[in-house]
């Protein structure tokens, strides 16, 4: 692992829902929670200001749920209260950790989480807090991937790191092909036209747009995420 400065000083990680229901996808798993805050906490104690976008579909997807009958806009808004249910559980393992942190959703709720708003968020980073954001992008008909590349443009994130279950961005799925390519490097056309499914259309339009490098890594590896933070070629980076 390098040693010395990290390449970066504030970073937006997105994480999946079913990352924190462990193996399974499913639920809430205490002990993915933990791995997952203390790796955030490593990376927090080389001084690296870290903003959070989580997703809820350990929980409840809006997409699958309207296919099932469910109104569209109404199955968008249950995600959206699965992330904060996501966030809250998130912020209590890395508080038990040490680690100070804050909550901002996108929708209303006042008892239990800030208000996004931008100044505020900036300021938490700034005071060496980790900040929280559920609820999406506030909006049905968009994801969180989406909400990641919104957040991570508002509050000046240099980056975006996608935790996944894999090693990066693969021309077809690792886990069903034995002989899928990994890529290095690729960029948002090449991504889009491939139709490689890590992020939605409109979070790679938004990151392209105004040039957030994407780097698609292996959260459950130990250390990967300060790995990635000091600059080794960890995952997939996705760039103009």
């Amino acid at each position: 692992m390098k040693t010395g400065h990290p390449k970066y000083g504030r970073i937006l990680l997105k994480l999946s829902g079913e990352a924190l229901g462990g193996e399974g996808g499913a639920g809430i798993r205490p002990e993915s929670l933990r791995d997952m805050a203390e790796q955030i906490r490593e990376v927090r104690e080389l001084g690296v200001q870290i903003v959070i976008v989580v997703g809820g579909g350990n929980i409840f997807r809006g997409l699958p749920g309207s296919e099932r009958g469910i109104e569209r806009a109404t199955g968008d808004y249950m995600g959206m209260l699965a992330t904060i249910i996501n966030a809250l559980a998130l912020q209590d393992s890395l508080e038990k950790l040490g680690v100070a942190t804050r909550v901002q959703s996108a929708i209303s709720m006042a008892q239990v989480a800030e208000a996004f708003i931008r100044r505020r968020a900036v300021r938490h980073l700034e005071k060496g807090r980790v900040v929280i954001f559920g609820g999406g992008t506030g909006n049905p008909y968009f994801s969180t991937d989406t909400a990641a590349a919104l957040r991570a443009n508002e509050i000046g994130a240099e980056v975006i790191l996608k935790a996944t279950k894999v090693d990066g961005i693969y021309d077809s799925d690792p886990k069903k092909n034995a002989k899928a390519k990994r890529f290095a490097r690729i960029t948002y056309l090449e991504a889009l036209q491939k139709q490689l499914k890590v992020m939605d259309s409109t979070a790679f339009s938004l990151c392209m747009d105004n040039k957030m490098p994407i780097i698609v890594f292996d959260l459950f590896r130990a250390h990967n995420l300060k790995r990635v933070v000091m600059g080794e070629e960890v995952g997939t980076l996705v760039t103009g």
